[in-house]
């Protein structure tokens, strides 16, 4: 299941990514963090990758955004030193 749901990912990436500007406020960019949250989290990463989608929008600050170790469905911003 896990790879279906990457492999549905990458070929929105492929396909369907390039037509449009990119326009990612997050590092990692949205697909790449569903992929990396699948991978940690299995199907409740699909959840964490639809909350991400979620709170992209123009009026976020964006920035550094990894997948925690532990689910949770809201921002996961590392303190800077």
């Amino acid at each position: 299941m896990k790879r279906l749901l990457i492999g549905l990912v990458r070929l929105y990436q492929k396909l369907i990514s390039p037509l449009f500007p990119p326009t990612c406020r997050y590092n990692p960019t949205c697909s790449n963090y569903m992929i990396e949250a699948i991978n940690k989290h299995g199907l409740k990463g699909v959840l964490m990758g639809l909350a991400r989608i979620g709170r992209c929008h123009p009026f976020v600050d964006g920035g550094e955004d990894p997948v925690p170790d532990t689910f949770s469905l809201k921002r996961n911003s590392k303190q800077q030193s």
